[in-house]
């Protein structure tokens, strides 16, 4: 897509509003898996790229295994990293948590609108507020301090850490996606598929989200129909599965380095195992022969594999409510804000069943 020299000019004014206040390499933690040589690797690899200081790797001795207990989540996860940080007088000097595959996943608990369950970015998210106050409270969700703020995350402002997770698939998938985080540029076309135009709350934030961004970088269908084939795409919101018009495992988008995606669906994030090559979402939540990981609905790992540089997913059903709001997000990374305050900004709450999977100091660069 070319733009003319007033376009131009307007979008480099847009990108230079996020630019300043960015995330650095020295405010990261990456947390591995001791037990896993791909979390290690994974962890060694994007240190390497981004210039991460090695004494910034904790690696912690962890289950292999995608859920673990509440006790499991605060004995091995919470108190070793607090204690990490408490150790190193890093608790306000760290902005950004970096998880990697074979990090679990999930915490298990119970479901619903007061749920226990959650994600365990989500929970390392809350951490901050923990060990500068008191616990939070359970049942969740609760409120994220940084939602719809339009500055750069800081100690004490914001009582939270921006987590995020480099996984995927296989490492080859990871290592392309943060490798395509370093090539991210603010070019291209954001798509904005509704489901039911006029009828659903989430379709209002796709148009709000149109309406947002700067002239010629917001395609919005508003029909029924699913887009297929969209070329120069730098970011991406539909319902997925939930559309009952998508019958396509792959919607075959031309994805530019740094695109980011994110879906109205309840499990995308369910697990990061891959499901077989004939599997297709979409299918009967009655008929568990149609499912993957328990579940019938996309994927957050394959748009990775498609070629997408982050997305976003929830591993147990989060409502729509406390997912990621388009107008919020996109917005603010084609301001060039990074990719954590970009996705952690348009999240309600924490505490929930929220991930973010990509490198937090991606920014789309002018």
């Amino acid at each position: 897509m070319r733009l003319g020299p007033t376009q131009r000019l307007t979008l480099l004014l847009f990108a230079a509003a996020g630019a300043c206040g960015a995330l650095t390499p020295g405010e990261v933690l990456v947390l591995g898996n001791s037990n896993s040589a791909v979390s290690r690797s994974i962890a060694e690899y994007y240190a390497r790229q981004r210039q991460i200081p090695k004494d910034h790797i904790l690696l912690l001795d962890l289950p292999m295994q995608e859920e673990i207990s509440r006790q499991e989540y605060d004995s091995r996860i919470a108190g070793p990293v607090g204690a990490f940080l408490r150790k190193r007088g890093w608790i306000d000097r760290i902005l950004a948590i970096v998880t990697t595959s074979d990090v679990p996943l999930k915490v298990e608990g119970t479901r619903g609108t007061r749920a226990t369950g959650a994600s365990v970015d989500s929970e390392l998210a809350a951490l901050y507020g923990d060990l500068r106050s008191v616990p939070h409270s359970l049942p969740g969700p609760i409120q994220n301090p940084y939602y719809g703020s339009g500055r750069p995350i800081a100690h004490p402002e914001f009582p939270m850490y921006l987590v995020t997770r480099l996984t995927g698939y296989t490492f080859q998938d990871v290592r392309a996606m943060i490798d395509r985080s370093l090539a991210a540029r603010n070019r291209g076309i954001v798509v904005l598929d509704q489901r039911a135009p006029g009828v659903e709350i989430g379709d209002n934030w796709l148009a709000r989200a149109a309406n947002r961004l700067p002239s010629g970088r917001a395609l919005l269908e508003e029909s029924a129909k699913v887009v297929y084939g969209a070329k120069f795409v730098i970011g991406y919101a539909s319902w997925g599965s939930n559309d009952p018009n998508r019958h396509e495992r792959d919607v075959r988008f031309q994805y530019l380095p740094g695109a980011i995606v994110t879906e109205y669906v309840s499990t995308d994030g369910r697990t990061f195992r891959e499901p077989p090559a004939s599997w297709v979402p979409g299918g009967s939540w009655k008929n568990r022969a149609e499912h993957w990981a328990e579940s019938p609905q996309t994927m957050s790992a394959d748009f990775l594999r498609q070629g997408a540089t982050g997305v976003s997913g929830h591993v147990y059903e989060p409502f729509l409510e406390q997912t990621p709001h388009p107008e919020l997000l996109f917005q603010a990374y084609l301001s060039g804000r990074p990719l954590a305050e970009s996705f952690w900004s348009a999240i309600p709450g924490l505490s929930w069943m929220n991930i973010v999977v990509g490198d937090p100091l991606c920014r789309l660069a002018p």
